[in-house]
C-alpha cells in the first residue's frame, strides 16, 4: 500500500528524469471556493438593463407623443402646399411672414364662409323637416289605416312615443353624447390651432429651417436634401393645384344642373360637391353626391334620380378625361397606386393618412425616378401584350409533331413487298 501523509493524500515523488508529474485537479468544493465572477458580467448586466429601460422609455414617450407627431406631419405637408404661393409673394418683395399670414387669412375666410353657408343650409332644412314632421306622420298614418284597415290617430302615436322607455333612454344617452361631443370639439379646435401654428412657422421660416437642416450634413448630402425638399414642394403644391382646379370645374358643372332643376341652395351644394369629391379620397364622391340627392328628393323624387345619373356620368368623365390631363404634369400617379396608397395611409394614420397619402407617394415616386437608373425596353411584342408569335410557334410545333407521327405510322400500314413492286416487275 502506498504511504500517505497527514491529509490522506498520496505524496508526489519526483520523477527519475527530473520532472514533476502534473498535479491532480482540485476537488469540487475547492473549485467552487476559488471560482470568481468574470469581470465583464456585471457591466453586461447593467448595460442590458439600461438598454431595456431606454427602450421602454422611448416606447412610452412615442405613444404619448403620437398625436403631436401626427400634427407636425400634417403641418409640414400643409406648409409644403402653400410654399409656392409664399415664395411667389416673397419674390415680389413681400416678407415671408406677411405672405404666410395672407395665405392663411384667405384660407380661413374661405373656410369660414363655406362652413357658414353650409350650416345655414342644413339648419334651414332641419327647420323645414321639423315643421313638416306632423304632415309626414299624418301621411304615414293614413297609408297604414288604408292598407291595414286600422284606426290609428296622430295623438295616440305621439303619446305613445312620449311615454315610451326607448325615448327616455335615447334622451339620456343623447345628453351624455353631447358632453362627449363638446370634449371632442374642444380637442379638435386645439389640434387645429397646433397644426396652424406649426405650419405657419414651417412656411414662414422655410429658408432658416433648410439652413439648420443642411448645417449638420456634409456638402454632398446637402444637395440631396435640398433636391428632395424641392420635389416635395412641387408635388404637394401640384396636387393641391390640380385638386383645386378639378373642384372648381366640378362645382360649376353641378351648380348648372342644380340650378336647372331649381334645387334650393344650389351654390352651397355645388361648393360642397366640388370640395368633398376632390379632397376626400375614395369615398368623397359618394359623400359629395348624397347631400344634393337628398335635397333634390325633397323637391321631387325624379330630381334625385337625375342628380344620381349626372354624378355617375361626370365621375367617369373626370376619371378618364379631366384628371389625366390635369395631373399628368403635377401628380402623375397611377390610379391603382393612388388607391393602394390611400388604403395604406388610412390604415397607418386614419383620415390624416388618407389625405397626405397621394402627395407623399408622388414625392417618393419622383425622388426615386430621379435616382433609379432606367434602361431602354426591348422591342418585343410581349411587352405590348401581343402573344401572336408565341401562339404561332406553338401551332407550328404541334403541326410538325403531328406530321412526324403521321410519317412514322405510314410504313407500319404498308403491305409486305409493297416497297419492292417496281423491282419485281422489272425482273
Amino acid at each position: 500500500m502506498a504511504p500517505t501523509d497527514e491529509t490522506g493524500e498520496v505524496p508526489q515523488h519526483a520523477s527519475p528524469f527530473g520532472t514533476t508529474p502534473p498535479a491532480r485537479p482540485p476537488a469540487e468544493g475547492a473549485a467552487g471556493a476559488d471560482a470568481r465572477m468574470p469581470r465583464w458580467l456585471p457591466r453586461a448586466v447593467v448595460l442590458t438593463l439600461g438598454l431595456y429601460a431606454a427602450f421602454q422609455l422611448s416606447t412610452w414617450a412615442f405613444h404619448q407623443l403620437t398625436g403631436l407627431l401626427i400634427n407636425i406631419l400634417i403641418a409640414f405637408f400643409l406648409a409644403l402646399a402653400i410654399e409656392p404661393a409664399v415664395s411667389w409673394m416673397a419674390s415680389r418683395g413681400i416678407r415671408r411672414g406677411v405672405g404666410t399670414f395672407l395665405v392663411f387669412l384667405a384660407v380661413m375666410i374661405v373656410s369660414a364662409g363655406f362652413i357658414t353657408l353650409l350650416g345655414s343650409m342644413l339648419a334651414g332644412q332641419i327647420i323645414k323637416i321639423v315643421e313638416d314632421f306632423p304632415d309626414y306622420i299624418d301621411s304615414v298614418i293614413s297609408w297604414i289605416n288604408t292598407h291595414f284597415h286600422t284606426d290609428l290617430k296622430r295623438i295616440d302615436v305621439q303619446e305613445g312615443l312620449l311615454k315610451s322607455d326607448w325615448l327616455r333612454n335615447y334622451v339620456q344617452n343623447s345628453a351624455t353624447g353631447v358632453l362627449d361631443l363638446s370634449a371632442q370639439v374642444i380637442g379638435g379646435l386645439f389640434q387645429l390651432l397646433t397644426i396652424t401654428l406649426f405650419s405657419f412657422y414651417f412656411a414662414a421660416d422655410g429658408p432658416r429651417l433648410r439652413r439648420a437642416l443642411c448645417s449638420v450634413l456634409p456638402p454632398a448630402k446637402q444637395a440631396e436634401v435640398l433636391r428632395a425638399w424641392e420635389i416635395a414642394v412641387d408635388k404637394t403644391g401640384g396636387y393641391l393645384y390640380s385638386r383645386g382646379v378639378m373642384a372648381l370645374i366640378s362645382g360649376v358643372a353641378h351648380y348648372i344642373l342644380l340650378q336647372a332643376l331649381q334645387v334650393p341652395n344650389a351654390p352651397v351644394l355645388a361648393v360642397w360637391v366640388g370640395l368633398v369629391s376632390q379632397f376626400i379620397p375614395t369615398i368623397g364622391t359618394y359623400l359629395a353626391g348624397a347631400l344634393p340627392m337628398l335635397i333634390a328628393f325633397t323637391v321631387d323624387p325624379w330630381y334625385a334620380l337625375w342628380v344620381l345619373i349626372f354624378v355617375v356620368v361626370y365621375q367617369q368623365f373626370e376619371n378618364y378625361v379631366l384628371q389625366p390631363k390635369l395631373t399628368s404634369k403635377t401628380v402623375d400617379v397611377h390610379p391603382a397606386v393612388a388607391f393602394g396608397s390611400v388604403i395604406a395611409g388610412t390604415a397607418l394614420l386614419g383620415a390624416v393618412g388618407a389625405l397626405i397619402a397621394i402627395p407623399a407617394v408622388a414625392t417618393l415616386q419622383a425622388f426615386l425616378g430621379a435616382y433609379v437608373k432606367r434602361y431602354d425596353v426591348t422591342d418585343d411584342p410581349r411587352v405590348h401584350g401581343h402573344r401572336r408569335r408565341v401562339s404561332e410557334g406553338l401551332f407550328r410545333r404541334a403541326r410538325d409533331l403531328w406530321g412526324r407521327r403521321s410519317g412514322e405510322r405510314e410504313p407500319e400500314g404498308q403491305e409486305p413487298g409493297a416497297g419492292s413492286g417496281s423491282g419485281s416487275g422489272g425482273s
